[in-house]
């Protein structure tokens, strides 16, 4: 049951790569290690944990400085990007490749039949703690089409994406050929960060963007909206 003066934490977070200013999220704040190593990852600082040499918490403020490796920000500053106002909450602005740089490959896998996609939903809305306490927040988490892997909650999406990444980045876990899951709508954030990462599938209750779907299918990806429903939505790659 919601409180009656249910209300979801937001406060500002920043990251600086290398001694120059990267990123300030509006988030809620905890796991903020895994926010700010998935971002890394979803950027193309890092690929893996390897990359990031060092992630160090302000201790006076709520920021991070991250030292990674100079070859990984000099193919970061060599990428054809244009900054971007993000579609949904979390950092004021962020790098999107343009569709057309994103890289073409196979089909990654498939998502599980639909009950059990449903069954794993299930599982995320229970999960949701500060969902269930204010039902203003957004959730996201891995599977691997039996459990859910990694879990974190946002008053952003992508955030709650960039946790997720984070955490099986942190732990050293496979993210390719994993499912994701996620409350709100597929944008083409998201997508970028999903392809990036390798994963087989997005899945939404919602539905993707246009732009999502376009990303998606250049990078091998399958997303499917309304996917609680008896019908849900799925759009595969090309063949």
């Amino acid at each position: 049951m919601l409180a009656d003066s249910a209300v979801v934490e937001e406060w500002p977070v920043w990251l600086e790569v290398n001694g120059e200013p990267a990123v300030t999220w509006m988030c809620t704040p905890g796991q903020l290690e895994e926010l700010a190593t998935g971002w890394l990852h979803g950027e193309g600082y890092i690929e893996t944990l390897d990359d990031l040499v060092k992630l160090r918490p302000c201790a006076t403020d709520l920021g991070f400085w991250a030292e990674v490796k100079p070859e990984r920000v000099a193919l970061v500053q060599g990428d054809d990007r244009r900054r971007v106002l993000a579609s949904g909450c979390g950092a004021v602005s962020t790098f999107l490749a343009d569709p057309p740089a994103v890289r073409h490959t196979a089909a990654r896998g498939e998502p599980p039949p639909p009950e059990t996609l449903r069954a794993l939903f299930k599982q995320l809305f229970a999960r949701g703690a500060r969902y269930n306490e204010t039902g203003g927040i957004h959730a996201a988490a891995l599977t691997d089409n039996a459990t859910l892997e990694f879990h974190a909650e946002d008053i952003g999406r992508h955030n709650a994406v960039d946790k997720v990444i984070g955490a099986a980045v942190i732990a050293r876990q496979p993210l390719a050929g994993r499912g994701l899951l996620v409350t709100g709508r597929i944008s083409a954030e998201l997508a970028y960060k999903a392809a990036r990462a390798g994963l087989a599938y997005v899945a939404t209750p919602s539905v993707p963007s246009t732009l999502a779907l376009t990303i998606a299918q250049r990078s091998g990806m399958v997303l499917v909206g309304r996917a609680v429903s008896g019908t849900p939505h799925i759009h595969r790659p090309d063949a």
